[in-house]
C-alpha cells in the first residue's frame, strides 16, 4: 500500500487565544488528535470528521470532533494540492452552545 503524503499542519494566530479556554490537561489530547487525524487524512469523511455546510464558524470548511465526549471541536480547512492544512479555531461545544475564545458561536 502506498504512502499517503503528510499534510502540513499552521495554526492561525488566535487559536492560541482560544487555548486560553480550554482545559490545560486537556491540551495535549488536543494537539495529539490534531495530529493523528488531520497530517495524513484531513479530508476523508469519518464520523468525527465532516465537512461543513456554509456559513460556518471562521469560514472553515471541515469539523473534526474529538474527546471521548466529542466535546471539543477543531474548525481548519485543508488543501490537497499544496498538502496544508490550516487550523482556524478550537471550541467546545456544551450541549447546543459552541464556545469558541470564551464566545458563544451562532
Amino acid at each position: 500500500m502506498p504512502k499517503r503524503p503528510k499534510f502540513a499542519l499552521s495554526f492561525a494566530p488566535e487559536v492560541i487565544e482560544h487555548f486560553d479556554f480550554i482545559d490545560p490537561k486537556q491540551h495535549g489530547l488536543v494537539l495529539q488528535v490534531i495530529k493523528e487525524q488531520l497530517e495524513f487524512t484531513p479530508l476523508d469523511e469519518t464520523r468525527n470528521k465532516k465537512p461543513l455546510d456554509q456559513p460556518a464558524p471562521f469560514d472553515a470548511s471541515w469539523e473534526l470532533r474529538c474527546d471521548p465526549d466529542n466535546r471539543f471541536r477543531v474548525f481548519y480547512d485543508a488543501d490537497a494540492e499544496s498538502q496544508t492544512v490550516k487550523i482556524l479555531a478550537i471550541g467546545i461545544k456544551d450541549r447546543s452552545r459552541l464556545l469558541i475564545g470564551g464566545k458563544e458561536q451562532k
